[in-house]
């Protein structure tokens, strides 16, 4: 029949391995902030996780349930002493992993489709430039909220 969806999991959504990586976007909101202005600025985080999982309804709603851990946990900025919380806003990604978890399994991976040479070249990064080995002392403005960002998980 015509517009009659198939129950059939396309290869793409399929997963063999079990496991799942979910990222979703979490905020830190002002107690005192208008509420009502969506353009209003914020920290946020995107957080990124490794799920087990047997289907992907059930890392969905892992996902969302991890997400949701944080939802409402309570902290401040330190300089300006401004009490606010995290708000959870929702998943940002759900994929399966194709590959058993060992040393040198892909991930994630991303296609960049009709962009120049430059481009490419200009997305690597050497040793210096990469996160992992910035040791600078974060902003102090952020560091309360970092902290609870922290405790809030363990």
């Amino acid at each position: 029949m015509p517009g009659r969806r198939s129950n059939k999991i396309p290869f793409a959504n399929r997963n063999h391995t079990g496991w799942w990586i979910a990222s979703y976007i979490e905020r830190f909101e002002f107690f005192d902030e208008d509420r009502t202005n969506p353009n209003r600025r914020c920290l946020a985080h995107e957080n990124t996780i490794l799920l087990r999982a047997s289907s992907r309804e059930v890392a969905y709603r892992k996902a969302i349930k991890t997400g949701y851990l944080s939802d409402g946990s309570k902290g401040w900025e330190s300089k300006s002493g401004r009490r606010g919380a995290w708000r959870f806003d929702g998943l940002t990604g759900l994929l399966p992993v194709y590959e058993p978890l060992e040393d040198g399994a892909e991930l994630l991976w991303r296609e960049l489709s009709n962009v120049s040479v430059r481009r490419v070249k200009g997305l690597v990064r050497g040793k210096k430039d990469l996160v992992v080995f910035d040791d600078r002392e974060r902003s102090p403005s952020n560091r309360a909220l970092q902290r609870t960002a922290l405790a809030r998980r363990r």
